[in-house]
């Protein structure tokens, strides 16, 4: 039957924007790369929507959109960070820009652990690699369009990078845009993220996305404690 090839079809979709948004990463043109990075998450999005509703989920597609989700959110942003660091540490060494795709391996892992996790049914454990490569991209791309640079930046950077690539995989529980009811009561913390991104993306734009993520693991850290 045709329908059983369309959700593996788009998720492919997804695996070939990630590949052109790493091109795009290598070229430099890092606004580009992010914007196949938001491709290739609405194709993520479409295909298992559309394996549900046509009811053709299968194994062999789980692991394709993992391999594809590895590629675009894994990846794709380690591309990004490796080609703004790499001019950053071309005086100390040219392969101190190389341990950005630590978070590609991270990202594996997290996504591995999320196949066989079944405590994930209404939230996430560690931070979604989507998520993970919104903030990378969009937060590289704010640095180049406003030439931020300071002393230090390569480090703080690296630095950034093994932070991220721990919460990937960190035993925190992080929430979900979910909604069992529509109500305040409950779902507090989304409505207030919800609300908040608004005015995070007016004032400060395209770099906007990276504070979103930020403001998610802190309100997910929050949700937990209380």
């Amino acid at each position: 039957m045709l329908k059983k090839h369309i959700p593996n079809t788009i998720t492919c979709c997804n695996l070939i924007s990630g590949c052109i948004a790493t091109y795009y990463a290598f070229q430099g043109d890092f606004l580009m790369a992010l914007l196949f990075i938001i491709i290739g998450a609405v194709f993520d999005f479409f295909d298992g929507m559309s394996a549900r509703l046509l009811g053709v989920s299968s194994p062999i597609g789980k692991e394709l959109d993992s391999l594809a989700d590895d590629i675009t959110f894994g990846f794709a942003p380690s591309a990004i960070v490796f080609g703004f660091l790499s001019p950053l540490t071309s005086h100390l060494s040219p392969l101190i820009a190389f341990l950005a795709f630590i978070m590609a391996a991270f990202s594996a892992l997290r996504l591995a652990k999320f196949n066989l996790d079944e405590r994930q049914a209404l939230g996430f454990i560690g931070l979604p690699t989507p998520a993970n490569a919104l903030f990378w991209g969009s937060l590289i791309v704010g640095l180049q369009q406003h030439d931020v640079a300071f002393s230090g930046m390569e480090w703080v950077i690296l630095v950034g990078t093994f932070i991220s690539s721990y919460l990937l995989i960190a035993e925190i529980p992080m929430f979900a845009l979910k909604f069992k009811h529509w109500g305040w009561k409950g779902n507090e913390i989304k409505y207030i993220f919800v609300l908040s991104c608004i005015p995070l993306l007016l004032f400060l734009g395209v770099s906007g996305f990276a504070a979103i993520i930020a403001w998610y693991v802190v309100l997910s850290v929050i949700a937990n404690k209380r």
